[in-house]
Parts: structure tokens; sequence; C-alpha cells
């Protein structure tokens, strides 16, 4: 669970996609309502799809559970993304993942009042010191789908926008899966912004990843890195609507 205090300011805002309605034209059926049209039914169609793919009602994988603590206070992806290789038979350890993840280097700027100003991109690297000596924050997908092709070399997969439905199919395969959530698995509620260059930086205040080992009906199953637990049982549907809330961030291997 990310939780960032600079002089009793917290962090946090990852903004949601707005879809904007096609323009209304004066033709009787416009073109772009066609394409719309095409692209709700494709979408629809691979839902489907995956509901009718050879899903297992159930499952439950053995990963083997590391903690983040102590040495890695915001170290929750590089610890989730430890355990996920290690299930793979990757000889690998955290601080091994911390050394080699890519880093933003672009320094934390406050306000007088504390305010962040600038930081970096998480898109790009993790931002901040993730041992917590200093403030630290975040990395997301895609130098996480680097670092697996280090040691997977061509295996990587990056799952994320992909519907919840093919993340569970992907450990219904036996692959587990690193996903970006919130700490406590509800909506985030508290939002932070600041400057990258020319970009706005919006992402939410308690950001954390863990790693999805199995499923029911019911229920997903989480290896935690911050609280510790092994196979912990979350409510399905509460824990979609945090991680879609995350961006449908997903990064696995086959």
């Amino acid at each position: 669970m990310k939780k960032i205090y600079i002089i009793g300011v917290l962090i946090p805002l990852l903004g949601f996609s707005n879809f904007e309605n096609a323009e209304k034209q004066s033709m009787p059926f416009p073109t772009n309502y066609f394409v719309i049209e095409q692209k709700v039914h494709v979408q629809n169609l691979k839902n489907r799809e995956l509901k009718q793919a050879n899903i297992l009602q159930k499952r439950l994988l053995n990963v083997p559970l590391i903690k983040q603590n102590p040495e890695l206070k915001y170290g929750c992806e590089v610890t989730s993304l430890t355990m996920m290789l290690q299930y793979a038979g990757v000889k690998i350890n955290k601080m091994e993942l911390y050394r080699k993840i890519k880093k933003d280097p672009d320094p934390l700027v406050r306000s007088q009042t504390g305010d962040i100003l600038q930081w970096g991109n998480p898109e790009v690297g993790f931002v901040g010191d993730m041992t917590g000596k200093n403030a630290g924050y975040a990395v997301f997908d895609r130098p996480m789908v680097d670092l697996i092709n280090t040691y997977l070399p061509g295996r990587a997969k990056n799952l994320t926008n992909r519907p919840f439905e093919e993340i569970l199919l992907h450990v219904s395969k036996g692959y587990p899966v690193v996903v970006w959530t919130t700490g406590d698995y509800n909506l985030p509620d508290m939002w932070e912004s600041w400057h990258h260059g020319r970009q706005i930086i919006k992402t939410p205040l308690d950001l954390h990843v863990v790693v999805l080992v199995g499923y029911d009906s019911q229920s997903v199953y989480l290896n935690d890195p911050l609280s510790g637990k092994k196979q912990l049982k979350v409510n399905k549907n509460r824990f979609i609507g945090s991680w879609k809330a995350l961006k449908q961030r997903a990064v696995s291997y086959e």
C-alpha cells in the first residue's frame, strides 16, 4: 500500500479514461455510428468467447509469499514480481529486482506549503525512493514487462486493459498475475497530481500491487507483500472495482 506523506500532504490520482460521444451527423446513419457499433460488437464477441473458453471454475496456485518490508517500504511492485518469477523457476530476490527496475530520476519538487509540483512518471520507471528513506511512489506496467523479459526472454505478457475474464483465464492456465489495486481493495477516494515535463501525472493515493494467485465464483485469492498474507481471500467484485480504478494494469508471463 502506497501512502506518501510530504509535510502532511498525501499523494495520489490516476484518472479514468473518458469516452466522448460521437458527433451527430445530418445523415440518417452517420459513418462513425457504424464504426462505434462495430467496435462494441467485436468487444462483446470477445467477451463471450472468453466466457466460453475453458476457464476452470476455481483455481489456486501455490505461489511463494515474500514480504516487502522492512527493506522496501514502497516496493510492492518488485516484491510481487519476485513472487511471480520465483514461481516460474527463476532464482531471484526482491533486492536484485529493486536494483534492476528502471527508475525515473526526476526529483521531487514541492511548494512552500508542501504541495507536489513536479516528480517522475511511473510509466517510465519507479518514482522516488523505494526503500522509504525518502519519499517514494510507484512504477507501472511497461517497466515491469521489460524486467520480466530480462529473466524470461520473450515470455512477458502485458495484460493491461484486457477484460478481467482474460486475467482469470491466464490464472486458469497456471500463471500468476501481478495486478495493480489499492491497499484495502476498495475504490481510491483521494487523488494527487504533479508535473513531469509538459505532462501532468495523476495518480491515486492508496496504490498497491499484489499477486493474483487464484479465484472461485465469488472471490479472488492474493499474495499481499505488505500484509504478508498468502492466498488472501477478497470479494471478486470489490477487487475488480479497485483494479479498474487503477486502469486495469496487470502483467504476467507465458
